[in-house]
């Protein structure tokens, strides 16, 4: 569920995936590249969603 929410909203994801802060940062950066480029930098946060939510559920299988 959460590769899914990736897709539509990263930053919450990133949030859901434990990293709060991070989650911060890219929300203030994932706005204004929405508008500035018309939603040509999307892909780049739904990957690194992606990444996050993967080394957290690997990190949670090694505990």
């Amino acid at each position: 569920m959460n590769y899914i929410l990736a897709i539509l909203l990263p930053p919450l994801s990133i949030l859901l995936a434990g990293r709060p802060i991070l989650s911060i940062v890219v929300f203030l950066i994932w706005i204004p590249a929405l508008f500035f480029s018309g939603g040509l930098t999307h892909p780049m946060f739904i990957l690194l969603a992606w990444a996050l939510i993967f080394h957290a559920r690997e990190d949670a299988r090694s505990r």
